[in-house]
C-alpha cells in the first residue's frame, strides 16, 4: 500500500507538472480561435503557427548560430573547468582554498552586476557584432567547476599516486584516468552549461545588431515582443515549442547520467 500510495503521488504530480508542457504543444497546432480552450483536442489541427514563424524570421541560422555558440561555450567551460578542478581538488599548493573559495563567492554576484563592465570589455576588444562576443565572456563557469571539483574528490588518490609512479603526466592522468572515470559529472555539467547558454537572449540582444547572427533565444525574444508574431499567441507558442525542444531532447538523452552525477556529487536538493 505504500509503495501504491507513492506512486499514485508521483504520477499526479507528474502530470500536472507535464500538462502545461503538454497543453502548450496542442495549442501551438490548434486554430488560434480555439486556443484559449484549455482542452488538449482541436476541431482542427494545423500548422499555421510554425508556418508564420518559418516565414517572418530566419529560424535556421538563428537555430545554427545558437548551435555555434553553446557548443563552443560548452566545449571550453569543460576542457578549462576541468583542468581548474583536477588543480583544486588533486593538487596541493598555496593559497588552494582561498583560491576555491573566491570562485565560489563568484556565484553569488548577479549577472546584472557584471553586464555593464562586461559589456565594456566587449566593445573595447571590438567584439561587438560577432560570435566571440558570445563565447568568449562565457568560457569559464564557476558552477561547472564545482560539479567536476566534487566529482575529482571521489577518484582515489591511490590511483593517481600509482599513475605517477608510473610516469604519467598529469595531463595524461587527467585525459586517461580523471575524465574516462568522471563522464556523468562531465554531462551533468555540459548540460546545464549548454542549457543556460542556449536559453541567453539578453547578452545576445545587447552584442548583436547584425541579423545574421542573431541566436535562436535573441530571434524568438524579438519575434514575439516586436511585433512579429501579429499579437497571436498561436506563433508566440510556436516558437518557444521550437527553442525549448533541443535542450528537451538532450535532456532525454543523457537524464539517466545527470540523475547519477547529481546523487553522487552531493548536489542533489
Amino acid at each position: 500500500m505504500k509503495k501504491i500510495t507513492a506512486y499514485t503521488a508521483l504520477v499526479v504530480g507528474a502530470l500536472i507538472f507535464a500538462y502545461p508542457f503538454v497543453w502548450m504543444l496542442s495549442a501551438s497546432f490548434k486554430p488560434e480561435y480555439e486556443i484559449g480552450d484549455m482542452s488538449l483536442m482541436a476541431s482542427k489541427w494545423t500548422f499555421a503557427s510554425y508556418q508564420l514563424v518559418f516565414d517572418t524570421i530566419p529560424i535556421f541560422s538563428a537555430f545554427l548560430n545558437s548551435i555555434i555558440v553553446s557548443l563552443a561555450v560548452t566545449g571550453a567551460v569543460l576542457f578549462f573547468g576541468s583542468l581548474a578542478a583536477y588543480s583544486l581538488s588533486k593538487l596541493k599548493w598555496r593559497g588552494r582554498d582561498t583560491v576555491f573559495n573566491l570562485i565560489l563567492f563568484t556565484m553569488m554576484v548577479p549577472f546584472m552586476v557584471l553586464l555593464i563592465p562586461l559589456y565594456t570589455l566587449v566593445v573595447k576588444f571590438g567584439w561587438t557584432d560577432s560570435l566571440v562576443g558570445l563565447i568568449v565572456p562565457f568560457m569559464m563557469n564557476a558552477t561547472a567547476l564545482l560539479i567536476l571539483r566534487q566529482s575529482f574528490l571521489t577518484i582515489p588518490t591511490s590511483l593517481l599516486e600509482a599513475a605517477r609512479i608510473d610516469g604519467c603526466s598529469e595531463w595524461r592522468i587527467l585525459r586517461q584516468i580523471v575524465w574516462p572515470l568522471s563522464i556523468p559529472a562531465l554531462i551533468t555539467a555540459g548540460i546545464i552549461v549548454l542549457t543556460a547558454n542556449w536559453n541567453q537572449a539578453l547578452w545576445p540582444i545587447m552584442v548583436i545588431r547584425d541579423e545574421a547572427l542573431m541566436t535562436m533565444p535573441q530571434m524568438v525574444l524579438l519575434f514575439t515582443v516586436g511585433g512579429g508574431a501579429q499579437a497571436r499567441l498561436g506563433p508566440q507558442l510556436a516558437a518557444g515549442i521550437l527553442l525549448a525542444l533541443p535542450i528537451v531532447v538532450i535532456y532525454l538523452i543523457f537524464q539517466r547520467q545527470f540523475i547519477s552525477s547529481m546523487a553522487s556529487t552531493g548536489l542533489k536538493g
